[in-house]
């Protein structure tokens, strides 16, 4: 007489070290850009952003003090992603350079708000420029580093998707060239990119590692 064990498979698990972060820094992000979705634009005048700014003080700290938080989810991210797929160092100091402009560009948005209606408009115009490079080309690079570090050790022990791999890819030289923004200002057009197309496939990305 025979005795049949059968083994059922469980479904997968999602890791909360990876997902937690990941999602606070999604949910924090997508706050940010709706608080601030009439901010002056790059190439409005001085004049112009000084008359948002001061009309518009308490929407804009809220929109620095959501652009501060999500600061620090993205940081603990990255490391904790570096850790799990024991991956290059550029994992961490992507996420810690990606972070740090985003702390930057929350700090000059507070300046700005702070400014009266006698202020000269250079000014304004000077820190809102200074709060748009360190959240546009300077995240951008750091962001760059950090899917770089991911996708490499994702490539080599084979934990992604190869299709979301190449994505990755993708996003990186868009990072890297939008980081160019600095010297040729026709570039951060591909800001968004790198915003929401890099934010959505971190996202996806945290849910196949987390996967256990």
């Amino acid at each position: 007489m025979s005795t049949t064990t059968t083994t059922v498979a469980r479904p997968a698990r999602l890791s909360p070290a990876l997902l937690a972060p990941a999602i606070a820094f999604a949910v924090l992000t997508v706050a940010y850009v709706a608080t601030n979705a009439r901010t002056p634009h790059p190439d409005a005048s001085g004049a112009d952003v000084l008359t948002y700014t001061t009309a518009h003080t308490g929407l804009i700290n809220a929109g620095s003090a959501l652009l501060l938080l999500s600061a620090a989810p993205l940081a603990i991210l990255a490391g904790v992603i570096q850790r799990q797929l024991a991956g290059p160092a550029i994992t961490a100091i992507g996420g810690a350079l990606a972070a740090g402009a985003l702390t930057l560009s929350a700090l000059f948005g507070w300046a700005g708000a702070r400014l009266p209606a006698s202020a000269a408009p250079e000014l304004a115009r000077a820190l809102a420029d200074l709060g748009f490079l360190s959240g546009g080309p300077a995240y951008a690079a750091g962001f760059g580093l950090l899917v770089l570090g991911i996708v490499i050790p994702a490539l080599l022990q084979r934990k992604l998707p190869s299709w979301l791999v190449w994505l990755g890819i993708a996003i990186t030289v868009v990072a890297a060239v939008s980081a160019l923004g600095l010297v040729a200002s026709a570039l951060t057009v591909l800001m968004p990119v790198v915003r929401f197309g890099g934010l959505l496939w971190l996202t996806t990305t945290v849910v196949f590692l987390s996967r256990r």
